[in-house]
């Protein structure tokens, strides 16, 4: 990392210089990605007291420390310490937004292909061995099927989709022509079935 300074009268003492460079170097290891990267470090003094600010452009984002102290090296370190703060939190944000976009990007180019292979008005069925589809994360092979035809079908009664479910069908997902809400048949281990309306 390369440490522009601006505004320091005289050097610091060696040892406090390496104190400092250690420290800018470990804030290098955070942001130093793509190339290295440039802080530039502006010192005022007023009196007795001195302010150090600390300015780093990482990403597109400009990560600022503004401290102020009596001790110009306790200025610079602190400076220093919140700039390191703000580089971790942007890291970890950068983090969290890649790794959870990235499987839900892989997991819909997949599905995207089958949903337009299949016909319009099939209705997928999940199995009871599997599982529901959404138990599993993402990514993990699992698919979702969501029964988009409703616009095109008639709405049916209740007789109707016991006899759509006599080939074998866990459930059926249908709009029913009596009440006008949206209802699910499913078939229960003993054989019997429970009705969901909404």
């Amino acid at each position: 990392m390369k440490v522009s300074y601006k505004g320091i009268q005289k050097d610091l003492p060696p040892k406090l210089q390496e104190k400092l460079d250690a420290k800018f170097a470990k804030l290098s290891k955070l942001v130093d990605g793509r190339g290295e990267k440039q802080a530039h470090v502006v010192v005022t003094s007023e009196r007795h007291l001195h302010k150090a600010e600390i300015t780093l452009h990482v990403h597109n984002h400009q990560l600022v420390g503004i401290c102020a102290d009596s001790d110009l090296f306790s200025a610079m370190s602190a400076a220093l310490d919140r700039i390191e703060k703000q580089a971790a939190k942007q890291g970890a944000k950068w983090r969290d937004t890649t790794r959870r976009s990235e499987p839900m990007k892989t997991a819909t180019a997949k599905a995207l292909p089958e949903i337009a292979a299949q016909p319009q008005g099939s209705v997928k069925t999940a199995s009871r061995k599997t599982g529901p589809a959404t138990a599993k994360s993402p990514g993990s092979g699992t698919r979702v099927f969501r029964p988009n035809h409703h616009e095109q079908r008639k709405p049916i009664t209740l007789e109707e989709a016991l006899l759509e479910m006599e080939d074998g069908r866990e459930y059926v997902a249908y709009r029913d022509a009596d009440k006008q809400v949206v209802s699910i048949l499913i078939r229960r281990r003993d054989g019997h079935y429970d009705l969901i309306e909404t």
